[in-house]
């Protein structure tokens, strides 16, 4: 293991320290930091590593995991605030890279120089005896679980540095920390064989992970570490002090109350195309200093779409130029297909590159739609903080699974196959509603898979605005979507098969132009049949927006659906379940009109 010289952070024998300490500390720290520049100028020993995906699916063979909340004062909480947001920036650099055979990894030449124009703010450092309010501050959690983990896996320690002082409760008091400090004091591993480092935060914990292949070691893999008792070897823990809590008033360290950060614990909430359910669910839990982002005020500029209440936020992000954008593309796609899909998903990651912006440290709690989520999951935005998430579909791998089952069924079907998501962004989602502190859905299948975290909320009847048309001809039942797989066409179809009744259909017809061969259609707008509708009937296997059927609720109109449309709680709905073709037919005869 390398020495390097003496540490510039000695304690100093002033019984706190002093601007003389502080000029003294600078100097010899830029002597140091000289002499590391041209050494590794010279050696080209350490490289910085790309994220790859070679050995993704290889075994787990170290994880180390640390808490993030640890200070017992409430004054500190906003520098841990500030230790969870410096590691968010960090962990970008670090998570998914990949180390070659008997490639030398150093903390800072992966990670770079921390400034405040990256983005790093105040955090916990150890500093000559104290616990100090610095940019940057906290990253030697990141180090010390790197160091836990290298141990663990059996690398060899290249480089390696304890603390001068120990935090209680840190791998310090285990002699399993490594400091570090730009950018001379680092930590340097390397292995024979390559290996994948995953480095990720959840609500409460910082969790690092090393992939690659099993060798003989000392150290138990998994070694979860918390809070242990005070070591012997360490006895002078006790000594630190905080200059957040510290009463020593004559030391220029000395941060006044006044002057200290009191404004994290605030909320942020991340919309996209209006629901009024959720709309509702917002303006009973928002706070007067919470921040809302969303595309557009649509109640300013009269867009229904967008009609989010903004009253109350302190703060409300508008992006006009990324709505106008999205509006003028969407307008020039195909209604269904792989390549609309394609672009949704590609606009749902501009939108959550905008909104991350604004999750500055002090934000500590997140409540975004769906679509946003797996984006800034993987970008790391969403660690360190609770989170909750306004559940419009199905998770993606459901949904993937069941279009697979609806598939196998209709095998001649030309929609039910024609897309499915990258599977890190599958992935991706998957882990971040595993995290989730809470699931809002008025969706009741949605809800029912995850029993431990729904929160199932009413689904928004609609109020009646005019009475339906009548209609001359005599009644029909009502497919109120697009010919396609998805939507239980083939079922109804067949269920419809020796009834002698006529099928009003409103949507194009993409499955085939003879889908509906041996059916007595119609065509039409859904309001003109709402006043002679038998039923309005929905079989599908995915529907996350019922707005058709809560419509025809709301008329009286009876419905027929399956339980993936969400409704069973829904007074006036007759629920069968997806690819049921006789309980669907069943259902039909119920509802014919009397002869």
């Amino acid at each position: 293991m390398r020495q390097t010289a003496q540490y510039a952070d000695k304690i100093s024998d002033h019984p706190h320290p002093s601007w003389f300490d502080a000029v003294l500390f600078r100097g010899k720290v830029t002597l140091l930091q000289l002499r590391r520049s041209v050494q590794d100028g010279l050696s080209h020993e350490t490289d910085r590593y790309p994220r790859a995906n070679e050995l993704v699916d290889r075994s787990i063979i170290a994880e180390s995991i640390t808490p993030i909340w640890t200070a017992a004062e409430p004054s500190e909480q906003y520098l841990l605030a500030g230790k969870a947001h410096n590691l968010r920036i960090i962990l970008r650099r670090l998570n998914g890279i990949e180390v070659p055979p008997n490639g030398t990894f150093s903390f800072w030449k992966q990670l770079g120089r921390v400034t405040r124009r990256r983005g790093f703010v105040a955090g916990r450092e150890v500093r000559e005896g104290c616990i100090i309010p610095n940019i940057g501050g906290g990253l030697c959690q990141l180090s010390n679980a790197l160091y836990d983990a290298a141990l663990s896996a059996g690398f060899e320690i290249v480089e390696r540095h304890a603390h001068s002082r120990v935090i209680p409760g840190s791998l310090a008091e285990v002699d399993r920390d490594a400091t570090v400090f730009w950018n001379y004091v680092d930590l340097r591993f390397r292995s024979p064989e390559g290996f994948r480092i995953e480095a990720f935060l959840t609500g409460d914990s910082l969790i690092v992970r090393f992939r690659g292949t099993p060798r003989l070691r000392l150290h138990q893999i998994g070694r979860a570490v918390r809070a242990v008792g005070p070591s012997k070897a360490f006895s002078d823990a006790a000594e630190l002090h905080s200059c957040v809590t510290c009463n020593t008033q004559d030391c220029f360290r000395h941060v006044p109350p006044t002057s200290r950060e009191t404004s994290f614990g605030r909320a942020a909430f991340l919309v996209d195309d209006y629901w009024p359910e959720f709309d509702r669910y917002l303006d009973s839990i928002k706070r007067e200093s919470d921040l809302l982002c969303l595309p557009l005020d649509g109640r300013q500029y009269g867009k229904s779409n967008y009609a989010w209440g903004t009253d109350s936020f302190r703060q409300v992000n508008q992006h006009r130029l990324f709505t106008l954008y999205r509006s003028h593309r969407s307008r020039r796609l195909a209604h269904q297909g792989a390549a609309r899909q394609r672009a949704l998903l590609a606009n749902y990651e501009r939108l959550a590159h905008l909104y991350s912006k604004y999750l500055t440290y002090e934000v500590t709690h997140v409540t975004l739609m769906q679509q946003l989520l797996p984006y800034l999951w993987r970008e790391g935005h969403l660690g360190g903080r609770t989170f909750d998430v306004l559940m419009t579909s199905l998770p993606m791998q459901t949904l993937q699974d069941r279009l697979d089952a609806a598939a196998a069924l209709h095998p001649e079907s030309m929609t039910l196959a024609d897309f499915r998501a990258d599977r890190q962004l599958v992935q991706a989602e998957t882990e971040a509603l595993q995290q989730a502190r809470r699931i809002v859905t008025p969706h009741t299948e949605i809800a029912r898979l995850f029993p431990d975290k729904a929160m199932l909320i009413d689904w928004e009847i609609p109020k009646l605005k005019r009475n339906p048309s009548e209609s001359l001809n005599s009644p029909a039942f009502l497919f109120p979507a697009a010919t396609v797989g998805r939507k239980g066409a083939y079922e109804l179809r067949e269920a419809l098969q020796g009834l002698n009744m006529s099928l009003a259909i409103t949507g194009p017809m993409l499955e085939a132009a003879d889908f509906w061969r041996g059916v007595n259609v119609r065509l039409g707008r859904f309001s003109d049949w709402m006043g002679n509708t038998a039923a309005v009937v929905l079989p599908a296997f995915i529907e996350h927006q019922p707005r058709r059927l809560l419509e025809a609720v709301a008329h009286g109109v009876p419905v027929i659906a399956s339980t993936a449309c969400g409704l069973e709680n829904v007074s006036g709905v007759i629920s069968v379940q997806p690819g049921d073709v006789d309980s669907l037919r069943a259902a039909l005869m119920r509802l014919l009109p009397a002869s």
